[in-house]
């Protein structure tokens, strides 16, 4: 870091990502609340992500887990979590850095973030596809984009029916970011 810059866009960026391990932390103590679920998007192929090569077969780039029902064994490191879940009938453990994280939702309540990728994240920035194209429920077999029902665009449910539903906002950093 330059003596002369604070860059406050990393420290955001940290301290959003601690957001995410401390709501990690507490599902490992207390477990998850009834109702919540918690949707996380990463790097499949990132630095330190340890993923089933079949699963990377099928999600090359980036892939979306949810922690609602079925999982187990949920730990939580300063970097780190570790977390099983069955895929195709076969319990997986998957090791995900916090820095491969891309984005974090729990439409209960509803809150999500969004990570900006740095070069220590990821080599190839250009990495952070449609989100909604990689969700993985992790009872299923298919991505849960392509079931009605645990699609992640919060809207695709209500838009058949006609009615309107109110979520809330993904944050997005540029908002704070000074023009230069």
């Amino acid at each position: 870091m330059e003596p002369e810059l604070l860059h406050y866009e990393k420290i955001v960026e940290e301290a959003l990502r601690s957001v995410v391990r401390t709501a990690l932390e507490q599902v490992m103590a207390f477990g998850l609340p009834e109702g919540h679920s918690l949707y996380i998007t990463f790097l499949t192929t990132g630095p330190g992500v340890d993923v089933p090569q079949r699963l990377i077969d099928i999600y090359p780039e980036e892939m979306t887990i949810v922690l609602e029902h079925q999982f187990w064994n949920l730990q939580v490191e300063k970097g780190r979590f570790f977390v099983e879940l069955s895929f195709s009938g076969r319990q997986e453990q998957l090791e995900v850095p916090f820095a491969t994280v891309t984005s974090f939702a729990d439409p209960s309540v509803p809150f999500g973030l969004k990570f900006e990728l740095t070069k220590t994240a990821s080599e190839d920035e250009s990495i952070g596809s449609s989100l909604a194209d990689s969700v993985l429920d992790a009872g299923n077999t298919a991505p849960a984009a392509s079931n009605e029902d645990k699609s992640i665009d919060p809207d695709a449910k209500n838009k058949k029916s006609g009615e309107a539903t109110q979520m809330g906002e993904v944050v997005n950093l540029d908002y704070f970011r000074k023009k230069r």
